[in-house]
């Protein structure tokens, strides 16, 4: 029998790791650097927390069984943050800045044999935060990752959740959710097999063609005929969409743009990078003001944002930068011991060289092997020195 890992999971081999913690450790930088702090959460969660009070189809969730309570695999981590956030922080001073590095566990619909199920994502979460100047931060934040990671061919598509809906609740509601998706897929075809009226029709046209330059788009949406709630939304984007251009983000905005996730309440966007193979989507976030209320014990709500990047999309797109480790940390030292008398000589030894301000990697040798063979592995493991420790404890150290 050959084992396998589990279907839809997978090993990380060390090369492979070092890849991963290479981009992490990027994006860690610039989340410490915005004075965001890591938090850790339970990778198990009760059902009713991780579909969030179902803004999280169930179908989703990978559950487990369990004879008191229902269970799932997280399958992303603002529902658990929120949850930690009201129930374990207390009385805790707002703004508060958080981000993580984890995984997280997804089940599709066209779930296939070995099709991934588990994935890693670095993302951060602004709770408390205002409407423009949070936004903002979290926007020029995402930027700054790209920026770290050294990418160039990215673009921020920008959506408004609460726009959409406003421009959606015009259909008759029996119908409104096919209108959604064929929107979100921008599927005509669908939208001119639906029995609606002409001026239906035409406004869902209209919503196809929300798509583009900021400034083009909100005048279109300026001419369906706002509400005073409405308009203020679309002025509160004007502005953010000033701010950002004025920081040369490579902005498009899609007032059509739908996540899968339906908790978000504002602005929501995609982080987008153009491959040869087409576009990749990055990363994913959005505003959602009245999560933390469905886990607050007084249920206040508290207004949040943030994005998850998703850490293989973003090596799949870095692969072809040669930025990556093509190797495995390189180790510094081999520690050999001439014999069983000076192993404690050679320990001492190894945690000398260990003890350096700087990290150093060492080795001991494990014996039973004769010296052009220890100098073999040492030349196969590019270990640049070895230290041959002698019967009285000195080292002779041979360079490679």
């Amino acid at each position: 029998m050959v084992y396998q890992p589990a279907a839809g999971a997978r090993d990380l081999l060390p090369l492979d790791v070092a890849q991963k913690r290479w981009i992490e450790d990027r994006l860690e930088q610039v989340f410490h650097r915005w004075g965001y702090h890591r938090i850790i959460t339970s990778t198990l969660e009760r059902m009713d927390t991780l579909m969030a009070g179902g803004a999280i189809g169930r179908q989703t969730v990978i559950q487990l069984q369990n004879n008191e309570d229902e269970l799932g695999l997280r399958p992303e981590l603002t529902a658990s943050i929120a949850r930690t956030a009201v129930t374990r922080l207390g009385d805790m001073v707002y703004p508060q800045r958080l981000y993580y590095n984890a995984n997280v566990f997804q089940r599709t619909k066209e779930s296939k044999h070995n099709q991934a199920q588990e994935f890693y994502q670095a993302g951060v979460e602004l709770l408390g935060g205002g409407q423009l100047l949070g936004n903002t931060e979290v926007l020029l934040l995402l930027a700054d990752c790209m920026q770290a990671l050294s990418l160039s061919r990215w673009h921020l598509i920008l959506g408004e959740a609460g726009i959409t809906r406003s421009l959606l609740r015009a259909f008759p509601e029996d119908l409104r959710g096919r209108v959604r998706n064929a929107i979100a897929n921008l599927d005509r075809v669908t939208i001119d097999s639906l029995p609606l009226t002409e001026e239906l029709r035409d406004r869902a046209q209209v919503m196809f063609d929300l798509r583009g330059f900021p400034a083009d788009v909100l005048q279109l949406v300026r001419n369906l005929h706002l509400d005073k709630q409405l308009q203020a939304t679309v002025n509160n984007l004007e502005s953010l969409t000033d701010l950002l251009q004025s920081r040369s983000i490579p902005l498009l905005l899609d007032l059509s743009l739908i996540q899968t996730i339906d908790y978000y309440t504002g602005i929501v966007f995609e982080i987008t990078s153009d491959t040869q193979a087409g576009a990749r989507v990055l990363g994913r976030g959005g505003r959602y003001d009245q999560l933390l209320a469905l886990y607050h014990p007084q249920s206040k709500n508290i207004p949040g944002i943030g994005f998850a990047l998703n850490v293989e999309e973003l090596y799949q797109v870095l692969l072809t930068s040669q930025q990556l480790p093509q190797e495995t940390p390189i180790i510094n030292w081999l520690v050999v011991p001439e014999n069983s008398s000076c192993y404690t000589a050679a320990f001492g030894y190894a945690e000398k060289l260990r003890s350096s301000t700087h990290l150093v990697r060492v080795e001991m040798d494990l014996g039973e092997r004769e010296a052009e063979d220890v100098r073999q592995y040492a030349r196969d493991r590019k270990i640049a020195q070895i230290a041959w420790i002698k019967a009285d404890g000195s080292p002779m150290i041979e360079s490679l």
